[in-house]
């Protein structure tokens, strides 16, 4: 059976492989990316490609975005041959991560044209965008939402947080925030520990069934830290961007967020050092810099 034609923007990192789930759904795709190499995993399976936002607006009333930055998320949704301009939209499925404040000004805009959106950032990685097993949040539009939720079940498991506009943004970004803080402060005890004559591995394992253990422990440093890889699959670009989103959403709330201030300056330094483009777990050689050791085990595998 066909299903609809749903429309992407974004091929990127994860728009990529959750077209390929909803290829593999039987949806048929209209897709676009200002990178249009980006798009060829998705054109090659059967996916059209068009020129704008705006073409892929023209062809499908769903239109997913998935895509780096609050700006390029505005301008895609909002700008010049932007998806609000397009003929067929209906409702907008905002996959990215924006933080609130321009989720709520993307949903009002929109709105006025008589497009609904909805909010759903998605988290889990480009391996839970693979095996469909994201946690996709979703918050807006009650009616969109109603009649999206059955598309997004493709990528994952729900979770529906409430009808206001951006309420699924500040769920990822606490979300992000904490991430990008287990990895900051397992960096800092796993320079401590190795320092101090510990084998990284041991460590790991120690850390790992006890009250300290956290998603770095558990998943980061053991694939991409251990091994001295840093290819986790997440910028440090990205990982600064939400947490900055994140302080920024907490200071306009009057919440004070000292170690979500710390966290950002590690990210910060990381990104200078290494690149907006850098694995955010090159975090950790920022430690081993200082701390004059390197994390790796030295235990043999099993």
């Amino acid at each position: 059976m066909t299903l609809q034609t749903i429309g992407l923007v974004g091929t990127g990192r994860m728009g990529n492989p959750m077209g390929g789930r909803l290829v593999d759904a039987g949806y048929q795709l209209v897709v676009h990316d200002r990178n249009g190499a980006a798009t060829a995993p998705l054109t090659s399976r059967g996916a059209r490609l068009v020129g704008s936002a705006k073409e892929v607006a023209d062809a499908a009333e769903i239109v997913l975005l998935s895509l780096p930055t609050p700006e390029v998320v505005r301008a895609v949704a909002l700008g010049p041959q932007g998806v609000v301009e397009g003929s067929k939209v209906r409702i907008v499925v905002d996959m990215s991560t924006t933080g609130p404040g321009v989720a709520m000004q993307v949903f009002d805009e929109l709105a006025a044209r008589n497009i609904a959106m909805v909010d759903s950032p998605v988290s889990g990685g480009v391996t839970g965008a693979e095996k469909g097993t994201l946690a996709v949040i979703v918050s807006g539009n009650p009616v969109a939402c109603n009649e999206v939720v059955p598309l997004l079940m493709v990528f994952g498991k729900i979770f529906r947080v409430g009808d206001k506009p951006g309420l699924a943004q500040s769920a990822k970004l606490a979300n992000n925030l904490m991430a990008a803080a287990a990895l900051a402060i397992t960096s800092e005890a796993m320079a401590m520990g190795v320092k101090a004559g510990l084998d990284a591995k041991v460590l790991i394992d120690v850390i790992n069934v006890s009250s300290g253990r956290n998603t770095a422990s558990m998943d980061k440093f053991p694939r991409a830290v251990l091994p001295g890889t840093f290819d986790f699959g997440f910028t440090t670009g990205l990982s600064y961007k939400d947490v900055r989103l994140c302080l920024d959403e907490a200071e306009a709330m009057g919440i004070p967020m000292v170690v979500g201030a710390a966290v950002r300056q590690m990210l910060a330094i990381t990104k200078s050092k290494y690149g907006a483009d850098s694995d955010f777990t090159s975090l950790a050689k920022v430690l081993e810099e200082w701390a004059g050791v390197e994390i790796r085990s030295q235990t043999p595998p099993a």
